[in-house]
């Protein structure tokens, strides 16, 4: 699975729309930032995001052999937390699922990523946040554990695996609108956590590497990497210092690649 994906009273911000300071050695157009902030915890506002077309997958990176894709596993065990229990923060949005080629390969919170159980992908929540999602066309409702970063897609709050998007009927559309609850959560929403830049998807490794170098050069004191997605495109993800938020935010809204699209990522 993948290497993956501010603060108003939102859970995950639709995408925002910045002008920014033109990529050196590019030509100046405006830059697509998806910083999706996390929400004040004690907001129970939501909000919706337009449905955008189905697209590629375009995650970070992993690599390992695809087993048993019939396989499903629809069970809740192990969430710890009761099903009618109230939200700490309630949004809507789009949410789509993955599975192959992630299956079997390192999740963001370092297990082995298993699309037959009942996890999802965020941007923003805390690792181990525990959510109830609901198809708001279906009614179906399920508990998933957040365990992984994604989806790197604008315009969609949340990546299913594939038995939680079986589970509530998001298997088959591909996408659908979600009611997104958080009932327990590790760390604060709203405040802490460590952040990087994640910057895709670049069609080829010579673009990848050249905004690497732009990026540690520019930015000095960050770590930056370019790696190759199962799906064939290239990431470059940016370490700021100490994982700043304020400091990611600031990278992010600076930076102006020739292509490919700006993420905001929570790495805890």
């Amino acid at each position: 699975m993948s290497a993956r994906a501010p603060l108003r009273k939102l859970l995950l911000y639709p995408t925002a729309v910045l002008l920014v300071v033109a990529f050196t050695g590019c030509s100046k157009k405006p830059v697509r930032v998806s910083t999706q902030p996390p929400p004040n915890a004690a907001s129970t506002a939501s909000t919706r995001m337009p449905a955008p077309p189905p697209a590629p997958r375009t995650k970070a990176p992993v690599t390992a052999d695809v087993q048993d894709d019939n396989q499903e596993n629809t069970e809740t065990a192990d969430l710890d937390v009761a099903p009618d229990a109230v939200p700490l923060f309630t949004t809507t949005g789009m949410a789509s699922w993955y599975g192959p080629p992630y299956h079997n390969h390192r999740a963001s919170n370092g297990e082995v990523f298993d699309m037959n159980a009942m996890t999802a992908a965020s941007l923003t929540l805390p690792l181990g946040t525990i959510i109830r999602v609901t198809n708001v066309k279906t009614g179906d409702s399920t508990l998933v554990r957040i365990n992984d970063r994604g989806p790197f897609v604008e315009g969609r709050i949340l990546d299913l695996s594939m038995a939680a998007a079986k589970k509530i009927d998001v298997w088959r559309a591909g996408v659908a609108q979600i009611k997104l609850e958080v009932l327990k959560t590790p760390s604060p929403l709203d405040t802490g956590g460590r952040w990087c830049v994640q910057i895709g998807s670049l069609q080829d490794e010579d673009s990848a590497a050249a905004l690497q170098e732009h990026l540690q050069r520019r930015y000095r004191a960050a770590k930056v990497i370019k790696f190759l997605s199962p799906v064939g495109v290239w990431w470059v993800r940016a370490r700021v210092d100490q994982d700043d938020r304020a400091r990611a935010e600031a990278l992010a809204r600076e930076t102006q690649p020739d292509e490919g699209t700006v993420f905001l990522v929570r790495l805890d």
